[in-house]
């Protein structure tokens, strides 16, 4: 299986928190400008083309507040131990955290920090 971005994916470490989710674990897996990547411990009825509102708290490290996105149900799926959701971004209303938060992640992805980065235009899943 063969994945194409437009925009680069960078792990994460960030917590995120689902509007009218009573289960509000969730970890942001990755992000990019225009899409992202929940990992959940249980799972979550997410409906695809439904629209949610996710809290994102990004790592102390980071030195950014939270924030939110408005983002759109994608795909979502069942993993061993977890379950991932995928949703395109649709905006957000501090957009001025979402972009130094993604910024801050390409500049540690840019240091060599193994924690962040998938890029290119093609990605091998095998």
């Amino acid at each position: 299986m063969v994945e194409r971005r437009r925009d680069t994916r960078y792990t994460t470490l960030a917590r995120v928190a689902i509007k009218g989710n009573s289960n509000n674990e969730a970890i942001l897996k990755d992000i990019s400008v225009t899409g992202c990547c929940l990992e959940m411990p249980a799972y979550m009825e997410m409906k695809p083309n439904s629209r949610y509102k996710l809290k994102i708290m990004p790592e102390d490290a980071a030195e950014i507040e939270s924030f939110f996105l408005s983002v759109e149900g994608k795909w979502g799926g069942a993993k061993a131990d977890s379950y991932e959701f995928g949703f395109r971004i649709i905006e957000s209303p501090k957009g001025k955290q979402f972009q130094r938060y993604v910024d801050y992640l390409s500049w540690r992805y840019s240091q060599g920090n193994s924690m962040t980065g998938n890029s290119g235009p093609e990605i091998s899943l095998e």
